[in-house]
């Protein structure tokens, strides 16, 4: 602990010397009577290592650095420090000192270093708020995405999908065919491909701790559980060590994710068996690979591992793929595009199947040696006579489905109620049911929709109105509707869209956040892409509204055409006022282009202002244009992908056929 900062550092002379010189002048705040000091309280990262003690673990003493200006100490809280927050942290850093003692004492500790967690970390220790805040980490709970070298959480900050991501431009850039035609042995390939991802993930866990840093985040590794007592002022972090310490504080934020579904039955040893966690670790490129699932973590790895050239074989329950994308949200023609581009691939499909049983080699990890799956028909039944009912493959991935990860934390002890599934129950302000209140949870947590962009916006919201003054707590509850009676206009059958996420997760509830389609845009992340945001044809007709639809082909814009012809940009809009009220894309830069989408329903934009609008050339934005149009003449638009399409099709034969 240090009692004033070490006036040696010529760099800090210079800042303590303008700090003084404003500080006289009442550049800041008045100055105080002489005989008086000031006690600046720094925040600052103090990254644990494994094996840290118990010393280190990133607990301050609340006077635990002064810099002596006149000649009597005058203490001063956190919160009603006279300087400058951004000040604080830069002498605390600039002393080259720890925080850490035995006493200590937050505004929040946020459990959880996930996107959720880093950036509501940011929001609470940055402007207007400037609070204290540390952040608990778990590297080896955090998805199994470790640089064991050098024992860093690679996963710090990323999402769920983050090795999936990375494994997906990897495989853009590298032909896996051209490394093995240069006769480089299999670990060599994969130790290519497993570089680049790692130092994407490295460079964003690097970013992630430097942002921490700079906002003044102390950072503290090991696994976080509120005490047996019920007390809800503090935490109690085991270390790798073995050793324990306590966190104090005032408020406590969850957000340690989500994991895998993992069905019974199923050996899973993160050597052959993977879920889509342990996936992560994958130690070799299988040559082949089955995946069980129908979702979009299953398509995005069917796609990836295709991509690197295995032979992959996806298992689905429903008998018609497109039924099965469709009911995770996907429009009817965008689920169709996506399946033909599997097809298209090469990927096998084994509609209405199931795995039975597995025969892994016994002794014997190496991947030469193929792991034996029966396949039976849903529900246990036969397949149909001439069906595939064995694989043998070098590795399995069953991607079924996520759950909140609420294991072990003894919410119990602390009051707060889950659902079935293990999710945190929340109420108004994302505040949980523990008995004093000041327990809150954001993200996976609290199930569905599952996604890095919705639980970081709850986050951030949360922390917003964690820290606000009680009056303005009613205006961040507000809840984000979707019905047809515009309550603000009074208009019936007008319909009423408020996608502004923050009011939408203010209100923190989350099975209307996942079912309201104007509160936040879905990506899949395969090979085409495919988004969306807003209505589907279906939905807004089952919501009583005349909807219309209109399709622009990739291959009738320039750019698809030359360089990405595969996919389709489909609108929906409102009859017959031409409102757009859903965008559905599939295709290149699918992901992208949603948020333009998304921009012209929330802004109420019409078929006539897409039609007027002028688009940049070789772009594939001109494609909302060309849907557009396509809306004013039906029949000419129809001719006209029908002409396109099979000019598309007969260069798809040829690219095959080489």
């Amino acid at each position: 602990m240090m009692g004033a900062l070490d006036l040696s550092k010529p760099c800090l002379l210079v800042v303590l010397a303008a700090v003084c010189l404003l500080h006289s002048t009442n550049a800041w705040v008045a100055a105080p009577p002489r005989g008086h000091m000031h006690t600046i309280h720094s925040r600052h990262v103090s990254s644990l290592s494994i094996g840290t003690s118990a010393s280190r673990t990133g607990r301050m003493s609340t006077n635990s650095r002064s810099i002596l200006l006149h000649g009597e100490l005058q203490k001063r809280s956190p919160s009603s420090s006279m300087w400058p927050a951004w000040l604080e942290r830069a002498l605390g850093r600039l002393s080259g000192s720890s925080d850490d003692g035995d006493n200590a004492s937050y505004d929040l500790a946020i459990v959880g270093a996930g996107p959720v967690g880093v950036q509501a970390a940011l929001a609470a220790a940055s402007e207007p708020h400037n609070k204290r805040v540390c952040l608990i980490d778990a590297p080896r709970e955090s998805g199994v995405l470790m640089n064991e070298a050098t024992g860093e959480d690679l996963s710090f900050g990323g999402p769920t999908g983050l090795f999936g991501k990375a494994l997906r431009d990897t495989s853009k850039s590298i032909k896996v065919s051209g490394l093995r035609g240069m006769g480089l042995r299999e670990d060599s390939v994969w130790n290519e491909i497993i570089s680049n991802c790692v130092e994407l993930a490295q460079s964003n866990a690097d970013d992630m701790k430097r942002q921490l840093a700079f906002a003044g985040v102390t950072l503290i590794e090991g696994f976080a559980s509120f005490p047996d007592g019920g007390d809800t002022s503090s935490l109690i972090v085991s270390h790798s060590d073995h050793s324990v310490s306590t966190i104090m504080t005032e408020n406590i934020l969850v957000a340690t994710g989500s994991k895998p579904f993992r069905p019974g039955g199923i050996p899973f040893d993160g050597v052959r068996v993977f879920d889509s966690d342990s996936i992560n670790a994958i130690s070799y490129l299988p040559k082949s690979i089955a995946i069980t699932g129908s979702g979009i973590i299953a398509i995005e790895f069917a796609k990836i591992f295709r991509n690197l050239g295995a032979e992959v074989t996806l298992i689905i329950r429903d008998l018609i793929p497109r039924n099965a994308l469709m009911k995770i949200g996907l429009d009817k023609d965008i689920a169709a595009t996506l399946v033909a581009d599997l097809v298209r691939s090469g990927i096998k499909i084994e509609r209405g199947a199931q795995v039975e049983s597995f025969q892994i080699p016994k002794g014997d990890t190496a991947v030469r040696v193929p792991l034996k799956i029966t396949l039976e028909g849903k529900g246990g039944t036969d397949r149909p006579m001439g069906s595939t009912t064995e694989l043998r493959v070098d590795a399995y991935l069953a991607a079924v489905g996520r759950k909140p990860n609420t294991s072990n934390l003894n919410l119990q002890a602390a009051g707060i109620e889950m659902d079935q599934y293990g999710g945190i129950v929340v109420g108004e302000g994302l505040a949980s049911s523990a008995r004093a209140g000041n327990v809150y949870a954001a993200g996976d947590v609290l199930g569905r929709p599952f996604l890095a962009s919705t639980g970081v916006a709850q986050g951030v919201a949360c922390v917003g109105y964690m820290f606000s003054p009680p009056e303005s707590r009613e205006e961040l509850a507000a809840f984000s509707s979707c019905n047809t009676d515009d309550g603000d206009e009074g208009k019936e059958g007008e319909l009423y869209i408020d996608g502004d996420l923050s009011k939408t997760g203010a209100r923190f509830d989350p099975a209307s956040l996942a079912a309201n389609p104007f509160a936040f845009p879905t990506g899949v992340w395969s090979s085409p892409e495919a988004s969306y945001f807003g209505l589907s044809t279906q939905q807004a007709t089952d919501m009583g509204i005349l909807a219309g639809e209109s399709i622009a082909l990739y291959a009738e814009c320039l750019r698809g055409r030359v360089f990405s012809p595969n996919g389709l940009l489909k609108l929906v809009y409102e009859k017959p006022t031409g409102r757009i009220l859903g965008v559905h894309i599939c295709g290149d830069d699918a992901c992208e282009l949603i948020h333009y989408g998304m921009e012209i329903v929330k802004a109420k934009r019409t078929i006539k202002d897409l039609v007027s609008n002028v688009y940049s050339a070789v772009t594939y934005h001109e494609m909302y244009k060309i849907a557009a149009q396509a809306s004013l003449d039906e029949a000419g638009a129809r001719k006209r992908r029908a002409a396109a399409g099979a000019a598309l099709a007969k260069r798809n034969r040829s690219q095959m056929s080489k």
